[in-house]
């Protein structure tokens, strides 16, 4: 109970409300005293009107009117003359005056907390004007402790009553609390339990129906936040049994092209010359697709292999890349160059920095043919003091939004249409097990530029 939400609003409500009723104690008991002495002035002018009526009054009589009024003596200025109006002997010497003509609010409530503190009875002479003009100023001496017992139990009635309001206050704000913002919190929680327990039951997806804004609010996220997790575990489930059929096909493809890598065999001693410079690339392409084979069962089984790294020349490797694009691309307008220094060598796995160059001139040249117009890819390569650098530059028409925001995710970042992301998603890892990123540059209806960044260091 002291630990819920409710519980702890009872509490706190029953604090702040008693402290509020202690601020307004303190002038409350402050005027308090002010109206106790002023009403003893009062009683005093009315005790000596009797005398003011008839001059013969008895000592009985005249210690029966300051009994009643509560005072030892009453002082009455009338014009200009003080005259001692009632008077029976004081106990004791006076201990202070106040003149409450002069009274502001903090020294009525200094006043009222030193008669509190103060236990002691003592003599005091209180000072006011009389009422109905009666008189320049009337003038009593009487006892503080009737003043301080009657303050104590004025006090007391105040601070029950304050307790009383602070737990009616606080059990109408709890019983509110709990209909209003408890309750529609455990069922957000109660809807949370469900899902976690069947994430994929679309019957636990929450239906926002609160009242309160940051409550919807907080429902509307937990849907969304639920329908997109539905949708990720169904995608991974899908992907979780395409990988396995991938690797199956993958299997069987790397049998089939092992055969072919034998026959190819044979073709490279044909004395054909068109034959001869044909099949080095043909060996080439095949052996790279039995690599390609087995990196996909490496990656089905979630071990996508480490980088063999090594110092290789790159323009060797642009030119197969871009030699096999050209026969993809046939007698359609698009040109293919490369800015390759001559010199320029780096470390990398020439394998796995040929599948990422692939993936990206293909993109490239997938996206230029399916615009319907010209265009060139450009492959260029530079190196400073900390890093190689490899850029793929198309002239296309730019990436659409839906693939930037996606760019690097397998099945989502998808440029073409059809296309099912995963070159870019490869080519990103593999770039990332170098140490380095594969970025995107800039995008737009002038192009597209990806960089490709190899660190020299060995990240120690």
């Amino acid at each position: 109970m002291i630990n819920s939400l409710s519980g702890r609003f009872l509490i706190l409500t029953t604090i702040f409300v008693m402290l509020a009723e202690i601020l307004i104690f303190v002038p409350s008991i402050a005027r308090f005293r002010e109206e106790y002495l002023q009403n003893r002035l009062e009683r005093a002018q009315i005790a000596s009107l009797a005398l003011l009526a008839d001059d013969m009054l008895d000592s009985e009589l005249e210690q029966e009117l300051l009994e009643n009024a509560g005072v030892f003596n009453v002082v009455l200025r009338r014009d200009e003359v003080r005259q001692l109006m009632l008077s029976t002997p004081v106990p004791r010497p006076i201990d202070a005056t106040y003149d409450l003509r002069k009274g502001t609010a903090p020294v009525l409530i200094r006043d009222a907390i030193t008669r509190l503190i103060e236990a002691d009875n003592e003599v005091i002479r209180v000072i006011g004007a009389p009422v109905r003009e009666a008189g320049l100023l009337i003038e009593v001496t009487m006892e503080t402790a009737p003043l301080r017992e009657a303050m104590i139990d004025y006090g007391v009635r105040i601070l029950v009553l304050s307790a009383v309001i602070s737990i009616v206050t606080a059990l109408l704000l709890f019983l509110v609390v709990r209909a209003i913002l408890v309750k529609p919190i455990r069922g957000v929680v109660g809807h949370m339990q469900l899902y976690a327990a069947a994430p994929e039951d679309v019957r636990g997806i929450i239906i926002p129906s609160a009242k309160v804004t940051e409550l919807r609010e907080a429902e509307e996220a937990l849907r969304s936040l639920q329908t997109d997790m539905i949708h990720a575990l169904r995608q991974k489930d899908r992907l979780a049994q395409l990988g396995s059929a991938v690797s199956k096909i993958s299997h069987d493809l790397r049998n089939i092209l092992t055969s072919a890598q034998l026959f190819t065999d044979r073709i490279e001693t044909s004395e054909d010359p068109l034959v001869a410079r044909m099949a080095p690339k043909l060996v080439n392409s095949i052996t790279r697709a039995v690599h390609l084979c087995e990196s996909t069962l490496a990656f089905g089984k979630a071990e996508e292999p480490s980088p063999t790294l090594t110092m290789m020349t790159l323009d060797e490797l642009v030119a197969d890349v871009l030699d096999s694009e050209r026969l993809a691309v046939g007698d359609y307008d698009l040109k293919l160059s490369e800015n390759i220094p001559p010199l320029l060598a780096l470390r990398a796995d020439p394998e796995q920095l040929f599948r990422v160059v692939s993936n990206l001139v293909r993109n490239a040249r997938q996206a230029i043919v399916a615009s319907g117009k010209s265009g060139e890819i450009c492959v260029s390569a530079y190196e400073d003091d900390d890093n190689w650098w490899i850029e793929v530059m198309d002239t296309g028409p730019g990436l659409p939004a839906k693939a930037q925001k996606h760019l690097f995710a397998p099945f989502q970042g998808g440029v073409s249409k059809g296309g099912t992301g995963l070159g870019l998603a490869i080519a990103s890892e593999l770039v990332r097990g170098h140490g380095g990123a594969l970025e995107l540059d800039r995008t737009g209806a002038k192009g597209t530029v990806f960089s490709v960044r190899l660190p020299k260091g060995d990240g120690i």
